[in-house]
């Protein structure tokens, strides 16, 4: 395996970063300091329990969802991390129908009859790209369904929180809060060869442990390595993705517009050259990994792939 220039500390908008600063039971107190500030006064979380991270449809028919990080708060409250590396178009319908899959899960299965009194759910989208231009500079957004002519809140049980990262653009000199640290340190970790003062206090020190490289296993770097070539491939797979999708979408696309009209045609497939160019992506860099001698689990956990679908390649 080729060695892979990393900086001092890991990056956590790899699958391997993220959920070793946030996504196990030794460093909760890492993720519900961080969700606390995000949440800030509407509620304050004193404990965590992590969930598996795979919610089954309640028949066949209904997708498997995946999310990177599910937990719940010791009032029964749930909530959804997220974090989104690449441009996704449809990230605020899959955001509503993630939460929506939790809610449903709630009902109970048979039994007395149910008075629809539901936990809260929330969802933390921690992105690496901008929704568009239309927000300028805000980087934060927090929605819920709210009444549309006194903008009061109608339900308070439902929540989503958006932050932009690439529109953070504070140094550490504008710092001003706890969720500035937190955003500041997302943004920059993998940058940064030493500890900022403004964040040299005990939470921070326990995550800037954790997160240096020189501290990982053979294992884990090999781990952190793949992770961050997924990451990087990912974003160049993207813009190869849509080269060649347009090129073999125009031709199949064509075919189909025969039958169903060229306008219609091409506009498919497009969208289907570019979904294969990105799964064939992610196969090739699964075979890489595979070839290397990493186990099926690892591999299935940093490409998405099933562990059926890396047995076959």
């Amino acid at each position: 395996m080729d060695i892979l220039p990393t900086g001092r500390f890991i990056d956590p908008f790899t699958d391997f970063g993220f959920k070793r600063l946030f996504g196990s039971e030794p460093n909760k107190d890492l993720l519900i300091d961080f969700l606390n500030q995000i949440m800030g006064e509407e509620r304050q979380i004193i404990d965590l329990t992590y969930n598996q991270t795979e919610n089954f449809g309640d028949s066949d028919e209904n997708r498997k969802v995946i999310f990177d990080l599910l937990c719940t708060g010791s009032n029964g409250e749930q909530f959804i991390i997220e974090m989104q590396r690449v441009r996704q178009e449809y990230f605020k319908d899959r955001s509503l129908y993630y939460t929506s899959s939790l809610i449903t899960q709630q009902a109970p299965k048979g039994g007395p009859k149910w008075n629809y009194n539901l936990k809260p759910v929330y969802l933390i989208g921690i992105m690496d790209f901008s929704f568009d231009e239309t927000h300028g500079d805000q980087y934060l957004h927090r929605v819920q369904l709210m009444k549309s002519d006194t903008f009061e809140v109608f339900y308070d049980k439902l929540g989503f929180v958006f932050i932009e990262i690439p529109k953070f653009l504070k140094s550490e000199e504008e710092l001003s809060s706890e969720l500035d640290n937190w955003l500041f340190l997302l943004k920059n970790m993998s940058r940064l060869d030493k500890i900022p003062v403004i964040l040299r206090k005990p939470v921070f020190s326990k995550l800037f442990n954790i997160a240096e490289v020189s501290n990982l296993t053979g294992k884990e770097k090999m781990a952190y390595d793949e992770s961050l070539k997924i990451k990087w491939d990912n974003y160049n797979g993207m813009d190869y993705a849509i080269k060649e999708g347009r090129a073999s979408g125009i031709k199949e696309g064509i075919k189909e517009g025969i039958k169903e009209g060229i306008k219609e045609g091409i506009k498919k497939g497009i969208k289907e050259g570019i979904k294969e160019g990105k799964e064939e992506n992610q196969k090739q860099i699964a075979l890489a990994m595979k070839n290397k001698g990493m186990e099926i689990s690892l591999i299935g956990e940093l490409t998405g792939l099933s562990e059926n679908e890396i047995e076959k390649l």
